[in-house]
């Protein structure tokens, strides 16, 4: 049986979890002292007002190779298989931590740990691809090479509404050098290459929702796509969003979704992006 698996940088709606039977490894946040699970009993809304109430920033706590490997244990029995999709090795440590817990299950079950050079609903939409085509009955080797194909067309893209967090969290290349004189303008934050760079310096807010559409229709095109419109505490945002990308893209389907705490800590409420890759092979 193929078990499919990924962390909680996944952005992805709730109930893809049960439906296509996605495993996710919690990644843990810590606010000075105070340890959070998201998803535990901890919304959105109770993280923006700690980070509020305290000024500290948050840090990603992530699990250990020991704790990785009692995941696998119960979610698997030996002899299956298990796909492991997760966050860019270029963004975070996890990608690390799963290589090495996979290496020491060698022997008790074959795991396919793939680095999807992205994260966020890039990722969500890799886990649903997978098991669509495992029901389908495709090969774990056709899965992986779709799997590579959504990793080589996609389109991950954001704009940021606050600079505060991510300038705390050092996670966007390219940005500290040159946050001090941007605090009045919305950066628009593209992947590359598995990194986020800031690709424009915008000064409103309203054009960098514009440049981001334009951004992803000039590079999808006609093609039939998957879009996901993913947002930091700022829905009515992202639905625009999604009435937009209806009209500008050739869309196969278009789903809106939270951005995980987890990679949110790093970007900052207000934040929203569209993540878009080719639904067809060619």
């Amino acid at each position: 049986m193929l078990r499919i698996v990924t962390d909680g940088a996944t952005d992805m709606p709730a109930s893809w979890v049960e439906e296509y039977g996605i495993n996710v490894i919690p990644l843990r946040i810590s606010v000075g002292e105070k340890l959070i699970t998201p998803g535990k009993g901890f919304s959105f809304e109770d993280f923006y007002r700690l980070i509020r109430e305290t000024r500290i920033f948050p840090k990603t706590s992530l699990p250990s190779p020991g704790e990785v490997v009692e995941f696998y244990r119960q979610i698997a029995q030996q002899g299956d298989t298990i796909l492991s999709l997760h966050l860019s090795s270029k963004l975070s440590g996890t990608y690390n931590t799963i290589r090495a817990a996979a290496d020491e299950l060698k022997n008790e079950f074959r795991i396919f740990v793939f680095d999807s050079n992205a994260g966020s609903a890039a990722v969500g939409f890799m886990c649903r691809e997978a098991r669509l085509m495992e029901r389908a009955g495709y090969s774990i080797q056709d899965i992986l090479k779709r799997m590579e194909h959504i990793r080589n067309n996609l389109v991950v893209i954001f704009t940021l509404d606050n600079l505060e967090f991510a300038k705390l969290s050092g996670r966007i290349n390219a940005l500290q050098s040159a946050l001090a004189s941007l605090l009045n303008v919305k950066p628009v934050i593209i992947l590359k290459e598995g990194l986020l760079e800031m690709a424009e310096r915008i000064r409103t807010r309203h054009r960098a929702l514009e440049h981001i559409l334009n951004e992803v229709r000039t590079r999808m095109g006609n093609t039939p796509v998957n879009v996901a419109i993913v947002h930091a505490a700022d829905l009515p945002t992202a639905q625009q969003l999604k009435e937009s990308i209806m009209q500008m893209l050739n869309v196969k389907e278009a789903i809106i979704t939270d951005l995980s705490i987890p990679v949110a800590s790093h970007l900052g409420p207000g934040t929203v992006g569209i993540v878009a890759y080719p639904a067809t092979e060619e």
